[in-house]
């Protein structure tokens, strides 16, 4: 006697004749046509060597075997239901981990966490600082907050937050600060810049933008990560490029200035989701991302 099991797409077809006792309402319940039901039927009683249903009238009635299957199917049906259920709910109850670069958690997240468990209480979010480019896909990561440029890979549900704006900032601590604050942008070509090298590209960028060549700006002190760069500006060190989300809260404290404000470029503040991730929670926070950013700028 064989043990294998005939194709699920019969039995679910079965199953739901049985239970509904009816074809019509079994394929309206599974969003197929009629005609499809009655063909996984007669797989299912091909495969088992036996009627299942006989005609009764103008309906359907359900043989000996048709019973001991509908109700070993809807016992199995049910326990899979409960156990799907089950998973679900304990996949919602575990914390939604979120990695984005150290920079953006100190300068930008953390001053906000409050306002997101208060808006977002069910979200269980767990917080993860790494630098460089750390894969979304690794296990125990649901999502990933990073500036980047399209395109986007085909595997990930990418949520675009805001456009990148990044711009010169400088401490009013900083020497030359009161000459600076007043004079256009060509003037930081005498000025020794503050830069990282997780983004060497930055202030080049930044010059084409505003019609210099790169060769007139000065690098100053080099910094590893952005943090430490911004750190750096807020002390009075020189004059640093910063994407604006990551200064707004010193701007408004007025540790730091942006004489020559924010220009766009083309990449995004996005949130990365595998798309086995991609569930109510990742939704709930990527809108509560683009909310909170676009207010910040009102």
């Amino acid at each position: 006697m064989s043990r294998d099991l005939p194709p699920l797409n019969a039995l679910r077809a079965f199953e739901s004749t049985a239970r509904l006792n009816s074809v019509s309402r079994a394929a309206e319940q599974l969003h197929v046509t009629h005609g499809a039901i009655s063909r996984q039927l007669k797989v299912l009683e091909e495969h088992l060597g036996v009627s299942l249903f006989v005609k009764e009238g103008r309906g359907l009635k359900l043989t000996d075997a048709g019973q001991r299957l509908r109700d070993a199917s809807a016992d199995a049906f049910e326990r899979l239901r409960t156990a799907c259920a089950e998973i679900s709910q304990g996949a919602s109850d575990a914390p939604f981990v979120l990695g984005c670069s150290g920079s953006l958690l100190a300068r930008w997240f953390i001053p906000r966490l409050g306002k997101l468990n208060a808006d977002l209480p069910d979200l269980r979010l767990h917080l993860s600082a790494a630098e460089g480019d750390l894969d979304p896909r690794r296990p125990g990561l649901d999502a990933w907050l990073v500036f980047a440029e399209p395109p986007w890979p085909a595997d990930m549900k990418v949520y675009e937050l805001a456009v990148e704006r990044i711009g010169p900032v400088l401490s009013p601590r900083f020497s030359g600060f009161d000459a600076l604050a007043t004079a256009p942008a060509q003037a930081l070509a005498g000025v020794p810049l503050l830069h990282t090298t997780s983004r060497p590209q930055a202030w080049p960028n930044w010059a084409h933008s505003h019609g210099m060549a790169p060769g007139q700006l000065r690098n100053g002190q080099g910094f590893e990560h952005l943090y430490y760069l911004l750190e750096a500006a807020v002390a009075g060190l020189g004059v640093a490029i910063a994407p604006e989300p990551l200064v707004i809260d010193d701007l408004r404290a007025g540790r730091l200035a942006a004489p020559w404000g924010f220009s766009e470029t083309s990449a995004r503040l996005a949130l990365w989701v595998p798309r086995r991730a991609d569930d109510g929670r990742a939704r709930q926070l990527a809108h509560w991302l683009t909310a909170e950013l676009a207010r910040q700028t009102d």
